[in-house]
């Protein structure tokens, strides 16, 4: 079965580029055995926006912002690997009692 394709759809003359570059990027480092494919896809009109195997997950004109990091990985995990936990992307913080015992002792 092959794996979801991810876009980041960003508006060149905007310059969001480099923004776009930075997602892919975080996207990949966490989530890269996940996905099978991630495209920065050039737009124009102030666009970006995350697509997931053709579902949009994230619009800059709808949040009327752009999206954290953290908040970008959730939403791509959520399609692509729900079960997966993202660790310190997840926001939770472990309690004292689940860290394993090497950690503790560093």
């Amino acid at each position: 079965m092959p794996q979801p394709r991810v876009e980041i759809v960003y508006c060149r003359r905007c310059r969001f580029v480099l923004r776009a570059g930075w997602l892919a990027q975080e996207l990949l480092m966490t989530l890269g055995d996940a996905v099978g494919e991630l495209a920065l896809v050039p737009g124009d009109g102030g666009v970006f926006e995350v697509w997931v195997e053709g579902e949009r997950v994230f619009s800059r004109a709808e949040a009327g912002r752009f999206p954290e990091s953290k908040e970008l990985k959730q939403l791509v995990r959520d399609r692509v690997a729900p079960g997966r936990d993202l660790g310190h992307s997840d926001g939770g913080s472990r309690d004292v009692a689940e860290v394993p015992e090497e950690e503790v002792q560093g």
